[in-house]
């Protein structure tokens, strides 16, 4: 399904993918991974909602934005990026590629740019900057010793201007204190609960900032990521926060 908001379309094609256009511009998020862009993925259990797996080639993303090596797929942004795109890559990747037998981001067929966790830079004329992304230690999301799955420095997220609309993603991450004062017109929240923020957290922030559209995400792509998202949409559009659910 495709959304339209403020000239924009966008669209959740799976696990984390996302899919956000201009009139002249396309921008995707963490492309790939589990065959959700392959047509190899299945769900693990028939009642979790979540778009279909499909053979996706369209080879049209003028910048393709990957968050941390959970979500760095070659495959994924090959069939995603056009063939002069900006691949704008957590620095961290690299160290942790060749130990996933991942082919280094320098190799891409693309033009690469490495950030941080707090950087700024425009490509093309498409204003991008980095947030903080994390699990905080011995918080809700960690394993049973206490360790994040996500540290801090290991990933971030991305907020993008395109056509004077504000986009976050704020890829893997807990809701940090920085999320609170973001002013943004569309959200696109992970709320698969285990590894990220839950429906709850999400929910919360999205009545915080306020923002003209949430489109959830990361979620029932497996069923340790299952959530109740149409429980999720009912809080959010309590909070009178519009918000969609771009399941099929």
């Amino acid at each position: 399904m495709t959304v339209r908001h403020d000239g924009l379309t966008v669209e959740w094609l799976g696990y984390a993918t996302v899919r956000l256009a201009s009139e002249d511009t396309v921008v995707y998020f963490d492309p790939g991974r589990y065959g959700v862009l392959s047509d190899e993925w299945s769900p693990d259990d028939e009642d979790l909602h979540h778009p279909p797996g499909q053979d996706y080639r369209p080879e049209d993303g003028d910048i393709v934005c990957v968050t941390h090596i959970h979500h760095y797929d070659p495959d994924g942004i090959d069939r995603v990026a056009s063939e002069d795109a900006t691949t704008v890559a957590f620095e961290a990747i690299d160290e942790q590629a060749g130990q996933r037998g991942l082919l280094p981001l320098a190799e891409l067929p693309y033009e690469v740019i490495t950030v941080g966790m707090k950087d700024s830079l425009t490509v093309g004329d498409v204003p991008i900057w980095t947030v903080p992304a994390y699990n905080e230690p011995d918080g809700p999301h960690t394993r049973p010793d206490g360790t994040p799955y996500h540290p801090d420095g290991f990933g971030c997220g991305f907020l993008v201007e395109l056509d004077g609309t504000r986009v976050l993603f704020p890829g893997d991450t807990d809701v940090l204190p920085g999320h609170r004062a973001i002013d943004v017109s569309i959200f696109f929240p992970p709320i698969g609960q285990r590894f990220t923020m839950d429906r709850h957290e999400a929910a919360r922030l999205a009545a915080t900032i306020e923002p003209d559209l949430v489109m959830p995400v990361h979620y029932n792509t497996f069923s340790t990521l299952s959530t109740d998202s149409r429980a999720f949409a009912a809080d959010v559009a309590s909070a009178g926060v519009p918000v969609v659910l771009d399941e099929a």
